[in-house]
């Protein structure tokens, strides 16, 4: 089982930036693939960004590649979301995810959850 809890959303002017965090918990947290994803209102979840579990790999969406990093300290069992030059289209609540299998974008191959914080942009 692996327990995870994001932090660090909020509301911010266009063009700001915020740093997402997920602290997990639980057995072998290390060798666990990782993923953002998000949500808004009246949309699918959609995936973000995705690293694998040594952080050699990163994978984006289009929508926010060159604007976002993800990152991983196995140390502190943590992955952050560097997310720059936000838009308004980037308001939605943020979910970290983790899997045990490739850091793919689908969210269905994601088996533990956090609970999502909440990012608004406004313009």
């Amino acid at each position: 089982q692996v327990q995870l809890v994001e932090s660090g959303g909020g509301l911010v002017q266009a063009g700001a930036s915020l740093r997402l965090s997920c602290a997990a918990s639980g057995r072998r947290v290390g060798t666990y693939a990782m993923g953002w994803f998000r949500q808004a209102p009246g949309k699918e979840r959609e995936f973000v960004a995705s690293i694998s579990w040594s952080g050699s790999s990163t994978y984006y969406a289009d929508s926010v590649k060159g604007r976002f990093t993800i990152s991983r300290d196995n140390a502190k069992n943590t992955v952050s979301l560097q997310m720059n030059s936000l838009k308004p289209e980037d308001t939605a609540v943020y979910y970290c995810a983790g899997t045990l299998g490739p850091p793919v974008a689908s969210h269905v191959s994601y088996g533990y959850w956090g609970q999502g914080t909440q990012v608004t942009v406004s313009s």
